[in-house]
């Protein structure tokens, strides 16, 4: 199951920025769990952190909802494993993107950070390109509602890291976490905008911002990039940890 060839997909070319000294607490390793029942029993809390779904912020026409996470999770028995609560975005057409539901997403997902024990927030969001502005603002407001201490971690599309990552530069955020898999819309943009050529130009998706460069997100499913060694790294379930593997994935890392 883990025979993956590893590839150059998310190669580095500039020097890395130092790791905030706000993740320096935190495990090397994290295993996502989403919205499937998980049993995580077998990670080491030593050596390996939790990053679950913990509740999602719905914009839509009406407003802002969130949605808590329903499935449970079998975690180890320890007080010390380390916990990430991730808080997913979506919007539906039509939703305002304004001041006013910024600050109020700001809220729901700063709320995921006020749990006991709780080690650092991560938020999920695909930002459209005229979402850009929006979603700013919205990691401006956690920043300013969320414990001093507390690590604030941010997914980013592989495009933002690479080619098209300016915008997220200056965020108020700790790291950004490049997810090198399901990157075929990216390939596709690119394709759209210069042609074949274009796509084999940056067909690895070279990673030119310092943001991305300590981090990456990894599948269980697809190819992992050579130049993991010495990164924080984020696996995906892609079938669920049950079906693929906790153990022996944890064990083929470098």
């Amino acid at each position: 199951m883990l025979s993956l060839a590893l590839l150059a997909h998310g190669s580095d070319t500039r020097p890395r920025r130092s790791i905030s000294p706000r993740l320096a607490h935190l495990p090397r390793i994290t295993v996502w769990a989403w919205e499937r029942r998980e049993d995580l029993r077998a990670v080491d809390p030593a050596t390996t952190a939790v990053g679950y779904l913990d509740r999602t912020v719905l914009v839509d026409a009406e407003g802002l909802s969130v949605v808590p996470r329903r499935q449970p999770m079998l975690l180890p028995a320890s007080a010390g494993l380390v916990r990430i609560a991730v808080v997913r975005i979506e919007t539906a057409p039509g939703a305002p993107l304004s001041a006013a539901s910024a600050e109020a997403a700001a809220d729901a997902i700063a709320d995921a950070a006020r749990q006991p024990g709780l080690a650092a927030l991560q938020v999920d969001f695909d930002a459209r390109e005229s979402q850009r502005a929006w979603y700013a603002s919205v990691l401006r407001g956690v920043r300013t509602r969320m414990p001093a201490n507390l690590p604030l971690s941010i997914t980013a599309l592989a495009s933002w890291c690479s080619y098209d990552g300016a915008w997220i530069h200056d965020l108020p955020v700790d790291e950004a976490v490049p997810m090198l898999f399901r990157m075929e819309p990216d390939r596709r943009r690119i394709a759209a905008r210069g042609g074949l050529r274009a796509v084999a130009a940056v067909r690895d998706f070279t990673l030119r911002e310092p943001l991305c460069a300590n981090a990456a997100g990894i599948s269980t499913t697809e190819p992992w990039p050579r130049d993991l060694a010495g990164k924080r790294i984020y696996i995906f379930a892609d079938r669920g940890w049950a079906r693929d593997g906790l153990v022996e994935t944890l064990r083929s890392l470098p």
